[in-house]
């Protein structure tokens, strides 16, 4: 049985990638993974992920790296001096009998990884479809669709668009200019838990199998 991956990243760092992964991982009942972990003093993301979904045939695998420094990946490695390699993470892609696997990155797609690669770099390398992240907040419409003209300028598959927290009624004016389709809206909660996650992943499950 072929496994289906999908890569969760945002519009930038602080979007609520985690949540969108824990509700998509939830949605699907899918495995989740994080390559690249930075920053260890405060809980890792997929520490996170892991008390938020409630399923029990979810699988949290382990990082291929993980860096003590909250920092940009390429930054918190070389206090470390370690070079992230991209072949070692294809190498580590973890393998189960999940039909899904659920991929969260670290920031944007941009995010330097070591000298010469970025996080998109991963993306292709993996030939993995990827969900857009993007928060409701002042500047994220130039933001979202920055990130969208990467992903087509990469040649990048991108499933759609979910939106994170709430500003203005802009979402479908990004989907619109962007060309990428709408999976759904999850509303800001302060303290997120097993059951939000529930709710929201109830409500994109039939539109994520939709457009996988």
């Amino acid at each position: 049985m072929s496994q289906q991956s999908i890569f969760i990243t945002g519009i930038g760092t602080g979007v609520g990638k985690s949540l969108i992964s824990a509700i998509v991982t939830e949605a699907l009942q899918a495995d989740y993974w994080k390559p690249i972990q930075a920053g260890l003093d405060e809980g890792t993301d997929a520490g996170t992920v892991k008390s938020l979904i409630s399923n029990e045939v979810t699988q949290i695998h382990p990082e291929a790296y993980r860096l003590k420094m909250p920092a940009s990946p390429h930054i918190a490695a070389a206090a470390e001096n370690i070079t992230i390699d991209i072949n070692k993470i294809q190498q580590s892609i973890p393998k189960s009998n999940n039909p899904y696997l659920i991929i969260e990155g670290a920031g944007g797609l941009l995010v330097p990884i070591n000298e010469k690669q970025f996080i998109a770099d991963i993306i292709t390398t993996l030939k993995t479809p990827v969900i857009l992240v993007s928060r409701n907040y002042l500047g994220s419409i130039n933001h979202s669709l920055l990130t969208a003209k990467v992903c087509k300028d990469l040649n990048i598959k991108v499933l759609g668009w979910i939106f994170n927290d709430h500003y203005l009624q802009y979402e479908q004016e990004i989907v619109n200019w962007s060309c990428i389709p709408y999976i759904g809206n999850i509303p800001f909660t302060e303290n997120p838990n097993h059951w939000f996650v529930q709710k929201q992943a109830a409500k994109i499950k039939a539109r994520l199998l939709e457009l996988l």
